[in-house]
């Protein structure tokens, strides 16, 4: 079946002129994207092991990224209204991946007074030429493709985290546009590319997605959606917590927490999963060892950022009580953030609790062993985290 597929080349004139030719378009606006993107196409080829459907899918992420750089700065241009769209006040969720933070995000953003990116506004940021999109717009119903054929590849995704076309999920979808990102390294092996972005000055990535947010914005008031300000939400941002502030000085932060003794081996569950989709072979070994290496450097980044005067943009929340009581960490977040909690939103949230129960997936299962883990390893390579966070926050309790 591999032979029907079509060839690709992750050559910076291929994807550039693939783009070109499927938007119609020339004009990338800023050329800040190029590095990245080389860096990335030199890490696909020589060291992500991918099959040829995961070249096809890789590729196509690429030129996806590209069409939506060429489409968004095309309304840029039409509309310089939409770079005076002003971002005020926004939450931003962090953490480590696997501790709440999408259901912390999802409840959130279940508040009609809020704004969320959307899955399907992630993954096509600008409206398709001359759609209606205003209206009823056919990114929707593509999304829900996209999904389908995820699933398909992977199915055990569906246990470890909630798809939904329509829900809120993570701006590191706009970020992977400038093509400064963790999307990839979630997807397949590319250690030269991680290595790059975790040692990136980021900023130009951050004011891009802020320019991606601010288009969002325009086409939700356009389209009669308005609100008073946004729920963001990525586990990306934990090591980039001075980026954030610089891009939206006047966010606050709301970090969720839990033990990594707990979530690592999830992580690594997760990306064995990802990686399996686009590569042969796949060894959760080494899975393993860069999930442990890649968030403990993130979450121990920003105990160095907290403590270097960010301190006062955190609001903290732990997972076990979430789960326990899911509306009393949301009260004590609105509290925090000096704002009402209405009827409205109350009720919004409830329904979104009762909707999405965990005991409607099916159970994630894996072991600290097939990764390589054990406790004491993975609680040394956390040692400041958990003892702040963690064990001290456990015995308060």
């Amino acid at each position: 079946m591999n032979e029907a597929l079509p060839e690709v080349r992750f050559e910076e004139g291929a994807v550039l002129d693939e783009a070109r030719q499927r938007a119609g378009l020339e004009d990338f606006g800023d050329g800040h994207f190029l590095d990245p993107m080389r860096r990335l196409l030199s890490s696909l080829e020589e060291e992500a092991q991918l099959h040829a459907m995961g070249r096809l899918t890789m590729f196509e992420r690429i030129v996806g990224s590209l069409v939506g750089r060429l489409s968004a700065q095309d309304f840029f241009v039409r509309h310089p209204e939409i770079l005076e769209e002003e971002i005020v006040a926004p939450t931003v969720i962090v953490g480590l991946a696997r501790t709440g933070s999408t259901m912390m995000h999802r409840l959130l953003a279940a508040d009609p007074s809020v704004y969320a990116v959307r899955w399907w506004e992630c993954r096509a940021p600008s409206p398709y030429p001359g759609s209606d999109w205003r209206r009823e717009d056919p990114r929707i119903p593509d999304a829900y493709t996209e999904i389908d054929a995820i699933l398909e590849a992977a199915p055990g995704l569906a246990s470890i985290h909630p798809w939904d076309a329509e829900g809120p999920d993570e701006e590191i979808m706009l970020l992977e546009h400038a093509f400064l990102s963790g999307v990839p390294d979630a997807f397949c092996n590319v250690p030269s590319y991680r290595r790059f972005v975790i040692e990136s000055d980021m900023r130009d990535g951050y004011a891009y997605m802020k320019r991606m947010i601010k288009f969002l914005q325009w086409q939700k008031k356009e389209a009669g959606y308005p609100a008073e300000r946004w729920i963001l939400k990525a586990p990306f941002h934990v090591g980039r917590i001075p980026q954030l502030i610089e891009a939206f000085p006047d966010a606050m932060i709301v970090q969720t927490h839990r033990d990594p003794i707990e979530t690592t081996p999830s992580i690594a569950s997760l990306y064995t999963s990802t990686w399996r989709s686009t590569s042969d072979p796949v060894d959760p070994l080494l899975v393993g060892e860069q999930c442990l290496d890649l968030w403990s450097w993130g979450i121990n980044k920003c105990l160095k950022d907290r403590d270097s005067g960010f301190e006062d943009k955190f609001i903290d929340v732990l997972y076990e009580d979430t789960r326990k009581d899911a509306m009393a960490s949301i009260e004590f977040i609105y509290d925090r953030l000096e704002r009402p909690l209405t009827d409205a939103a109350r009720e919004a949230m409830a329904r979104w609790g009762d909707d999405n129960r965990r005991d409607k997936r099916a159970v994630h299962s894996y072991t600290l062993e097939e990764f390589g883990y054990d406790r004491e390893m993975i609680a040394e390579a956390f040692s400041d985290y958990r003892e702040r966070f963690i064990i001290g926050r456990a015995e308060s309790r």
